[in-house]
């Protein structure tokens, strides 16, 4: 099976040299565009650098969100960032900070698919994103099935989530242009392919 090597960043990694990035031979990013209703400081010039030296890009919306009216909130303004781009890899949704961990499992599958509901009317690929035990613990298990997966275990491939086609493995990589570490992910798919092809994300 074919696998593709990406990262996954934010502000915390300050600015990036993306020309170093992408010759350093990783093959996707993953940008955080939002968190809460706040747009990542670093999401444009993320956006547009690594755009400019032909380096496929996804996105990923970090969720504060206990009610599924919160998660439409959260939705809709990230669809205002994401306004007029093209994203190469799937939208996908990260749930897994403290206040889900106080949250019913039935509550945080409500939020997830009230969240990826917007997303999708959108015309967006959406995906789920969080650690790999959430995944049985706080999620039903049709949300695998439902939506394409980023799944994060550190120790190994994920045990708990059965269902994925990315793989968050390390969260202190190294790559060239960027200052400390970085998360390191693996994806099963080809996902710029498949996007443009659905018109889905912009595209």
């Amino acid at each position: 099976m074919a696998t593709y090597k990406g990262i996954d960043v934010s502000k915390w990694q300050g600015v990036i040299d993306w020309k170093k990035v992408k010759k350093s031979g990783i093959q996707f990013a993953m940008l955080r565009a939002t968190s809460y209703i706040n747009k990542d400081t670093q999401f444009e010039r993320n956006y547009k650098a690594a755009k400019a030296v032909g380096l496929p890009v996804g996105v990923y919306h970090y969720s504060y969100a206990k009610t599924t009216t919160q998660a439409k909130q959260e939705a809709k303004a990230l669809l205002k960032v994401l306004k007029g781009k093209h994203i190469d890899f799937p939208v996908y949704f990260d749930i897994e900070d403290e206040v889900h961990m106080r949250l019913s499992k039935a509550t945080c599958t409500a939020i997830t698919k009230a969240f990826c509901d917007v997303l999708e009317k959108a015309g967006y690929w959406v995906g789920v994103y969080s650690f790999d035990s959430f995944f049985t613990s706080k999620l039903d298990k049709d949300v695998q099935q439902r939506y394409v997966i980023w799944c994060a275990a550190v120790s190994g491939k994920p045990k708990h989530c059965k269902t994925y086609q990315m793989h968050q493995y390390s969260w202190k990589g190294r790559v060239s242009g960027i200052r400390g570490d970085v998360d390191m992910n693996v994806s099963t798919v080809w996902y710029p392919t498949l996007v443009k092809k659905a018109h889905k994300n912009g595209y």
